[in-house]
């Protein structure tokens, strides 16, 4: 019995000690993290340069892959730094409508002299999970403008892409022609959808984009009344197999609002990675990068 209790008495000790070595131990490494003064030590310059360097390497090398398995034909460009200052576009001539001082701005271009675009996403017809992914690992940026007519039938999807960053907008409940409805049927629209985005996302939107680019003086006023600021619309349109420009040089520039659409092959002849593929390939070769929009507005 005395054994038994020796023993036992043996284990607690042993056990205390290897309890008060690892709280020494612990002791030491926060001094040595720490430098003695109880903050935490910086890498060294040099240290902090090389990991940098390697986390670049590594993201390059990512990037690399998913290029070569999305089968673009370029590896994209990189979209400069945001600018410090946001610029507040004004509205397009020919595009005004009365009072429009006091109104959402409406226009198809920001003015920038960095070399992007910004690619605009409407409706939500399609809900393409290879869409998502592509977009994801090629760390494409895009903006969504949708409708809840064709968004309800998968809140979810949206989920998922706005948990990637993609800022979720407004393009009304109905999807209807909001010039031959009343001022308080286009409020409805509007502001429905903002309770809607709000209700599933979080968030109201800021950017309001009428459907087909639709509006008149009460689309404004509504829109300016459901918490909208502003009216991007668009200056070129890419499909599967084409572009579209509004400009008569039928090409890019500096700045553009791209639009495209959630559709798929029984509308394009095409996927949605075949349209990115397509708009990658002709921004790229044109020496464009395509930025988010929100960083510039």
């Amino acid at each position: 019995m005395q054994l038994v209790r020796q023993n036992d008495k043996k284990r607690v000790r042993l056990v205390l000690s290897g309890v008060a070595l690892m709280a020494a131990t612990a002791v030491v490494a926060t001094a040595c993290s720490t430098g003695g003064s109880g903050k935490p030590v910086q890498p060294a310059p040099g240290q902090q340069a090389a990991d940098l360097a390697k986390q670049r390497a590594a993201a390059h090398a990512a990037k690399v892959k998913a290029v070569k398995r999305w089968r673009l034909a370029k590896m994209p460009l990189s979209a400069p730094e945001p600018p410090a200052k946001k610029t507040k576009p004004t509205t397009r001539k020919g595009f005004e409508v009365s009072g429009q001082k006091n109104l959402p701005q409406v226009f198809t271009t920001i003015p920038t002299k960095d070399k992007v675009v910004f690619l605009t996403i409407d409706d939500g017809a399609e809900k393409d999970p290879q869409f998502l992914r592509m977009m994801s690992e090629l760390k494409i940026p895009y903006t969504a403008f949708l409708s809840d007519y064709l968004v309800k039938e998968d809140y979810g999807y949206f989920k998922k892409m706005q948990d990637r960053g993609v800022v979720l907008n407004n393009h009304t409940l109905n999807h209807r022609y909001l010039p031959g409805l009343t001022y308080a049927q286009q409020k409805r629209e509007i502001c429905g959808m903002q309770d809607v985005i709000e209700k599933r996302y979080g968030k109201r939107p800021e950017l309001f984009r009428p459907p087909y680019g639709n509006y008149n003086k009460d689309t404004l006023k509504a829109a300016k009344s459901c918490g909208i600021k502003a009216v991007p619309l668009w200056n070129a349109e890419v499909f599967a197999k084409r572009m579209d420009y509004r400009e008569w040089d039928r090409d890019i520039h500096p700045g553009d609002i791209i639009l495209t659409h959630f559709r798929g092959k029984e509308d394009w002849k095409g996927s949605m990675p075949d349209m990115i593929r397509k708009f990658m390939k002709l921004v790229t070769d044109k020496g464009y990068a395509v930025a988010r929009l929100e960083d510039y507005l």
